[in-house]
């Protein structure tokens, strides 16, 4: 699991969307997550683009390659 929400620039992984929440963790900004659930069943809770949070839904698949943004595949 991530040491933080958000997903490192080399980390490389794919799954299924669990959950979507959003909230306001430094009382200032609104940061978006998602809860996945990789192939290995392993659930993990990742920060998103405001714009990517709101074009997914539950049981999407999402991918994060190295070097990019997690995707809507």
């Amino acid at each position: 699991m991530f040491t933080s929400h958000k997903a490192g620039r080399d980390d490389a992984w794919e799954g299924i969307v669990i959950n979507k929440s959003r909230g306001m963790l430094d009382g200032s900004n609104m940061y978006h997550f998602v809860e996945v659930r990789l192939a290995d069943g392993e659930s993990v809770k990742v920060r998103i683009s405001r714009r990517l949070w709101k074009s997914i839904e539950v049981d999407d698949r999402i991918v994060k390659r190295p070097g990019a943004e997690p995707a809507r595949e």
